[in-house]
């Protein structure tokens, strides 16, 4: 365990990689994800941006909210790799840490002398996590995208209409591949207290994905049958479906059991469906699922989201209004849970933070430190590692020129 200083250690006190030193030279979603999780659990992560910067920080559009979601709980070191000092630093520095986490495309970690066979013969405790689009096998060099990999590993086809695979509306396997990637780790540095060495550890977005569409491979394995995309399967529940309520207001509603189905009909005052006798189970109600939809919307238009929202809640109905992103930040269980924490953001602002979606004794894990402007521990990082005060300097000059 490297036993450097640590920063906010009051703050970190409890927290089970309290102690763990992590440098992460990655960008985008998945390696950073990865580092936000161990930053999150308590391990002190440096983030290695190029002097002008990680490119993600000046995304538009989609990728507005990449750099604020997945860079918490880091701090910052900025260096040229385009000089030999600044390669000497980073050399140095990755030598110094209990992980290294990177996600670039083959063989630039190799050019920069920070290849896992090389930093292990200086550091050999090391545990070195890789992000990359396929693990070893004939696709390997090719690169990827989130979009690809959905693509390729049978997800959008599952999603879309027939004919019209649909990508998912988030960047699912770049965040789990950094979970993936951050359970390795916790593996490995579990294995490491008995074996006292490191471990390469690599995660990949196709397999990710082809994980995500094991259920329907397995599916077509147990009855022969390709599974159908979601909006034309046969669903195993009659009622399982969005339903517009009064105003134009959409809320999902299901009726997975027979308990719940009469629940329902007696809340919609539709007593004439309780006591049909072709509805009596929900194998029958599957069979004329089309027809009791459209019997059931001719009902529920008439019926407001607000009123009929709690009474589904009372009665042990499942439900869920349509809710968008920007909607959530007003989300009343996050609010009260603690599911949402401050978070500041390198320019002062504040912004709410969705956190982990775990609770460790009850307790969440929040943003410990704001996120790092560019660079902004590059003095204290360096110091650290042994370089004096004029060494950093000629650093910082040079990746002014570099960044210029």
């Amino acid at each position: 365990m490297n036993t450097a200083h640590q920063p906010d250690q009051a703050a970190s006190e409890d927290l089970p990689l309290k102690g763990i030193r992590v440098v992460e030279m990655s960008h985008m979603v998945m390696g950073p994800t990865c580092g936000m999780i161990l930053g999150d659990l308590g391990a002190d992560v440096i983030k290695v941006e190029p002097p002008r910067g990680d490119g993600t920080r000046r995304l538009l559009g989609a990728g507005a909210g990449f750099f604020r979601t997945f860079n918490r709980n880091k701090r910052s070191v900025t260096l040229d790799m385009e000089s030999e000092e600044g390669i000497a630093a980073l050399q140095k520095l990755v030598s110094s840490a209990d992980v290294f986490i990177e996600n670039f495309k083959p063989g630039r970690m190799a050019a920069l002398g920070i290849d896992y066979e090389s930093v292990r013969v200086h550091n050999p405790k090391v545990i070195y996590v890789s992000h990359k689009g396929f693990l070893k096998g004939p696709y390997d060099k090719r690169l990827a995208l989130d979009e690809v990999v959905q693509m390729m590993a049978g997800l959008a086809y599952m999603t879309g209409p027939v004919g019209r695979p649909l990508r998912a509306g988030s960047s699912v396997n770049d965040i789990m591949g950094g979970m993936f990637g951050a359970i390795g780790v916790l593996a490995a540095l579990y294995q490491r207290r008995d074996s006292g060495q490191g471990k390469e550890v690599q995660s990949a977005l196709f397999e990710n994905c082809v994980l995500l569409s094991a259920q329907h491979m397995q599916q077509y394995a147990v009855t022969g049958q390709p599974a159908a995309p979601m909006p034309a399967r046969i669903s195993a529940w009659a009622v399982y479906d969005v339903f517009e309520l009064a105003g134009g207001e959409q809320m999902f509603i299901a009726a997975t059991g027979d308990a719940q189905w009469r629940a329902l009909c007696e809340l919609i005052e539709r007593p004439d469906l309780l006591a049909d006798e072709r509805l009596q189970t929900n194998n029958q109600r599957v069979l004329l699922r089309e027809w009791l939809l459209q019997t059931l919307r001719t009902t529920l238009i008439g019926l407001d989201g607000a009123m009929l929202g709690p009474e589904l809640e009372r009665r042990g109905i499942p439900f869920a209004p349509i809710s968008r992103p920007e909607e959530l930040f007003d989300d009343p269980h996050l609010k009260a849970s603690g599911g949402l924490a401050r978070l500041t953001l390198e320019d002062g602002s504040q912004t709410d933070m969705p956190l982990l979606p775990i609770s460790l004794n009850g307790q969440r894990l929040p943003p410990r430190r704001p996120i790092a402007k560019i660079g902004e521990h590059t003095h204290e990082i360096m110091r650290e590692l042994g370089y004096s005060d004029a060494q950093i300097d000629v650093f910082c000059r040079e990746g002014l020129k570099q960044a210029s």
